[in-house]
């Protein structure tokens, strides 16, 4: 640094344009390999975790415990919240389309519309993101805290792996309470609506399923089961890595939930889009 401020301060004054544009430009490749070094490690940390995922039932010795309770707190404590977003969502869609629709006589179109929305897009997108709000931020934090506290490096002392130890359990707990969240959201979106939709415009129960299961088809079932399966995957890939990404200053902690919520919502809207375009292009 004393070096390039005395030749910049001698340096005739044609020749620093030169300079800065040098500097510049190092700067540049700099944060570029930095970039290019960040992926590779979180490819090699992606691999390691689908690694470990595959003999994580094998092994005499892994995280059950951290399995189960994973699966408590992401799926089972959040089914109170996603039980009123479903319904509320529900009723929502219910009333608008069957107070619209039979004005321009498409009535029956209201089933269409709900089950796009509630089983194809928002079912799984609210889902992931009570559980990116809910487990995601306190994902990244635990381990961070772990990693500050120096727990991490005592489990690797004793011969224990973090990553089969630590985020193979939650990669596998946020993946499978996001595919069975949707499922539920799904049910209360789709059936229990109607209990709202009955105070408001009474119809009969009968119509109602019928219209629900002459309209929806195996290939919205389906989408709507492979998004959560993404969505979960992507929630706990990041909320881990940002974790273990803290190094040492306890005020990396919320830094690294921070991100781990950033990252997930950005990277959970794109692979929406992504698959939604998939499904209607091939299905």
């Amino acid at each position: 640094m004393l070096l390039s401020a005395f030749f910049a301060a001698w340096t005739p004054a044609p020749h620093r344009p030169i300079i800065v544009f040098v500097n510049f430009i190092s700067q540049i490749g700099k944060r570029a390999l930095d970039r290019l070094n960040t992926a590779i490690y979180a490819l090699g940390f992606l691999g390691r975790v689908f690694t470990e995922t595959l003999f994580f039932f094998r092994r005499k010795q892994v995280g059950y415990r951290v399995l189960v309770m994973q699966i408590l707190f992401t799926g089972v404590e959040a089914l109170g919240v996603s039980a009123v977003l479903a319904v509320s969502v529900g009723a929502i869609v219910n009333i608008v389309g069957l107070s619209l629709l039979p004005q321009f006589g498409q009535s029956r179109l209201v089933y269409v519309i709900l089950i796009a929305v509630i089983t194809r897009e928002l079912g799984p997108l609210l889902t992931a993101f009570i559980i990116v709000a809910r487990s995601g931020t306190a994902i990244a934090t635990e381990l961070g805290g772990m990693v500050v506290s120096h727990e991490i490096e005592a489990y690797i002392s004793v011969g224990i792996d973090p990553i089969s130890y630590l985020a193979v359990p939650r990669f596998l707990g946020v993946t499978f309470s996001c595919f069975l969240l949707n499922i539920y959201f799904n049910m209360f979106g789709l059936l229990g609506s109607y209990g709202v939709l009955r105070v408001i415009k009474p119809l009969p129960f009968i119509e109602y399923f019928q219209g629900l299961v002459s309209t929806i088809h195996g290939p919205d079932i389906a989408v709507g089961l492979i998004k959560s399966l993404v969505f979960g995957t992507l929630i706990s890939i990041m909320a881990t890595y940002q974790g273990f990404s803290v190094a040492r200053s306890t005020t990396e902690v919320p830094q690294a939930g921070i991100r781990a919520v950033g990252q997930s919502f950005v990277a959970i809207v794109m692979a929406d889009a992504v698959i939604t375009t998939l499904s209607y292009l091939l299905l």
